[in-house]
């Protein structure tokens, strides 16, 4: 199987147009021509599974009130669920374009069972769940703030304690401190890296932070692993294959 993971920074996309005529203005710019792009990404990779962050669900700016995630899917024949990043009930839930903002999973065959989760601190609070027939799936976006981060790990853990199925973990994870900062979690969850390297994926035009991973069971055989040198957000996409362990 393969799977693709990528923070798409809503498709506004990256580079020094981004920050013109004022710092970020690209976050307020309509995003069809790079979320265009970045379907076209995908649709070479030619995954069976997309986690997906930082994913517009229609604010009347960016994507003219189309979801981001229901474009893509559509585009390539998937099934997909998305789920707001804030918490029910959140002030920034209820902030026009930030109530727009949040976590998408695509896949290829049907979804079983798709539940959202939410940590009890920090900003962004979403864990979406999806069951596929052979491995669960969770999507992350942790916090910038690292005591938030570690307590939000210590609930994760919580949340997959009793799963059954083989697992990854996919999210951007802000360990602007290295992967040391996961190896408690990762270690409680018996979870590897795909990135046996530790490449970095951020900022996408020179890494030098290793943000986002692929965490993955040991049921899970890793038969590749990539980081494509991808500029359509500011991070870099994953790209991995994997076959799944009896």
């Amino acid at each position: 199987m393969r799977m693709v993971f990528y923070n798409m920074r809503y498709g506004s996309g990256t580079g020094v147009a981004y920050h013109l005529p004022f710092p970020m203005a690209g976050f307020l710019r309509p995003a069809k021509k790079n979320l265009a792009r970045i379907t076209e990404f995908l649709r070479g990779a030619n995954p069976d599974i997309i986690g997906l962050v930082e994913v517009d669900n229609g604010s009347f700016l960016r994507s003219r009130k189309q979801c981001q995630a229901d474009r893509i899917a559509h585009e390539l024949g998937h099934f997909h669920s998305y789920c707001s990043k804030y918490a029910p009930g959140s002030l920034a839930g209820r902030l026009p374009m930030m109530a727009r903002q949040g976590n998408a999973i695509l896949a290829r065959d049907t979804m079983r069972a798709v539940k959202p989760h939410y940590f009890r601190v920090g900003v962004k609070r979403l864990v979406l769940e999806a069951e596929l027939p052979e491995l669960s799936i969770f999507v992350v976006h942790l916090s910038i703030q690292q005591q938030d981060r570690a307590e939000q790990l210590r609930h994760l853990r919580e949340i997959m304690r009793g799963g059954r199925k083989p697992a990854i973990v996919a999210g951007d994870f802000n360990t602007f401190n290295g992967e040391q900062e996961l190896h408690e979690f990762m270690n409680a969850a018996s979870l590897s890296n795909a990135s046996l390297h530790g490449q970095p994926s951020w900022p996408a035009r020179a890494p030098r932070h290793q943000l986002d991973f692929i965490l993955h069971s040991r049921q899970i055989r890793i038969r590749h692993f990539e980081i494509p040198d991808i500029h359509l957000s500011d991070h870099r996409p994953l790209l991995c294959d994997f076959d799944i362990g009896t």
